[in-house]
């Protein structure tokens, strides 16, 4: 509606997923349709993909492990999956949610409108024949779906025979997922032209990007050391900013390590990779709304680039000789644009890209600047995006914390296998006996050196002690909160002897609990 002072009221929303679709239709989408986005760049957004769980890609070479590393996450053999040491999976897997297991091929995906495949039948037959969707009834995939990806192989000769174009297939995935993890293996990292290809195809997509440096449990500690390094330093040539993405390294499979050296290693990365994937459902809205800002903001470049292709040419001769002029001189229009609009040279789209593309267009047919267009956009940027970031945010507190649940993501909390248990402050935990007890005749000998009064040293006393073990005073002050246990600012030989105990815990290496757990209290201490 309009106000009393002429302005539009901005748009109401019932919720993020009916706003994002609303604007792009009424708003971004008259933009691209008029200046042929679609045929450039990606192609129109349907009500599915704005409705669709979370996806995660995965990208690496073949025999990295990803058929594996999806079956590792389901806990759960999925139909049409093929694992073997020579290239097996050679086509495009969805694997999503559905109450009978089953296969449906890529003809018929792409027809269905739940799903948001369809506009994945402009890749062809060659493509369609090369991609299925595996259903399954499994608790993983109620919250996410996964896309497993042909492996990538070393040398030329398949991308001659893949028959469609593996890069452009590649990065219309990246564009609609919400994680992409490319797969390593640490046994043997070399990183072929063509897997260097795909990642910079997927070059506007790093803030999704994760890296798994996967079979890490096939070599020694040192070697891994070197592999890591290796792995940085071309990533860092390909992607051009390695420190943004995040190195996961383990063994992301269900069987024996071979060098267990590592374990805690691979434990923590393996929960660290877990906690990313199990926010992808509660990030979701995030997500297609920065996505949908990408797309504005190259939209509008884009309508800017072709309304001045056709300012240029003439109306009545000449014109074939003026379009292959324009196409040749596009670098020098987007420069005109830039400095104009005020627009980031890193929101053109790639030139070259471009100049192919525009050869088979009809420059005739391309419209002239239209400011109402452009300014619909202008304004959902400034302003709706803003009304949706609000949204987002009351969303996410409203929603119970949805995460990924089931499969491989259970497991790391059951009994005496969750992270750290029965470690650190942790030990003893299972134990009748308190476990400091263990060591207090030890600490007593410097208790009493300590010369207690009425059987407790005073807090300047216990801290020329508890400095000697070189801890900071942010830690020590933590130790003292924790042993102090009847909070009367002196230790008594218990609490001396806790406060020992946890000092060794820290020196250990492990971490301090926020409050003393059970089997930690002194048992003079207990039912207090």
């Amino acid at each position: 509606g309009v106000s009393w002072n002429g302005k539009k009221d901005p748009e109401l929303f019932q919720n993020v997923s009916e706003g994002l679709k609303k604007l792009y239709k009424t708003k971004l989408f008259p933009l691209e349709d008029t200046y042929h986005f679609h045929d450039f760049h990606s192609p129109a957004l349907e009500d599915a993909d704005f409705d669709n769980k979370p996806m995660v890609l995965l990208v690496g070479q073949y025999s990295t492990g990803k058929t594996t590393f999806i079956r590792h996450l389901m806990e759960q053999d999925f139909p049409g999956m093929r694992i073997g040491p020579e290239p097996t999976t050679d086509s495009f897997i969805a694997v999503m949610h559905g109450e009978q297991e089953g296969l449906i091929p890529g003809n018929a995906l792409v027809v269905d409108p739940k799903k948001p495949f369809r506009k994945l039948n402009a890749f062809g037959n060659a493509f369609l024949n090369r991609f299925v969707c595996a259903q399954m009834p499994n608790a993983v995939l109620e919250s996410i779906s996964i896309i497993d990806t042909p492996g990538i192989l070393s040398g030329e000769k398949q991308r001659i025979s893949r028959g469609y174009d593996f890069a452009a297939v590649l990065e219309w995935f990246a564009e609609r997922v919400d994680r992409i993890i490319l797969l390593f293996d640490a046994h043997k990292l070399d990183i072929s032209d063509e897997f260097s290809e795909v990642i910079r195809s997927l070059k506007n997509h790093e803030d999704k990007m994760r890296v798994v440096l996967n079979k890490a449990d096939q070599i020694g500690t040192q070697q891994l050391m070197r592999v890591y390094g290796a792995l940085m330093w071309s990533l860092g040539k390909i992607v051009g900013t390695p420190e943004v993405i995040r190195v996961y390294i383990g063994s992301f499979w269900a069987q024996p390590l071979l060098v267990a050296d590592n374990r805690k290693l691979f434990e923590a990365e393996e929960q660290d990779l877990f906690k990313d994937i199990q926010g992808l459902p509660r990030n979701a809205a995030l997500r297609k709304l920065n996505d949908l800002i990408k797309r504005a903001r190259l939209a509008k470049v884009h309508a800017y680039i072709i309304s001045s292709l056709k300012k240029e040419m003439p109306n009545m001769f000449g014109k074939e000789n003026k379009k292959k002029e324009l196409i040749a001189n596009l670098g020098e229009i987007y420069t005109r644009i830039e400095k104009e609009h005020q627009i980031s040279p890193g929101d053109f789209p790639k030139l070259a890209k471009m100049q192919e593309i525009l050869a088979n267009q009809d420059f005739s047919k391309f419209q002239t600047v239209k400011p109402k267009l452009l300014e619909a956009v202008e304004d959902m940027l400034a302003n709706d995006i803003a009304k949706l970031m609000t949204l987002v945010r009351q969303e996410e507190a409203a929603m119970p914390s949805q995460s990924v649940q089931g499969g491989a993501f259970e497991g790391t909390m059951n009994g005496p296998f969750g992270h750290g248990y029965g470690e650190g402050a942790g030990e003893g935990i299972d134990e009748l006996e308190w476990v400091v007890a263990r060591d207090k005749p030890t600490y007593d000998e410097i208790f009493y050196t300590l010369s207690p009064v009425n059987g407790k040293v005073s807090g300047a006393l216990a801290k020329k002690e508890m400095v000697k073990s070189k801890l900071p005073n942010t830690v020590l002050g933590k130790i003292w909160k924790l042993a102090d246990v009847d909070k009367d600012g002196f230790l008594d030989d218990e609490e001396f002897a806790l406060a020992n105990h946890l000092i060794k815990v820290k020196l250990e290496g492990h971490e301090l609990p926020t409050d003393l757990p059970e089997h930690l209290i002194p048992p003079s201490k207990r039912g207090l």
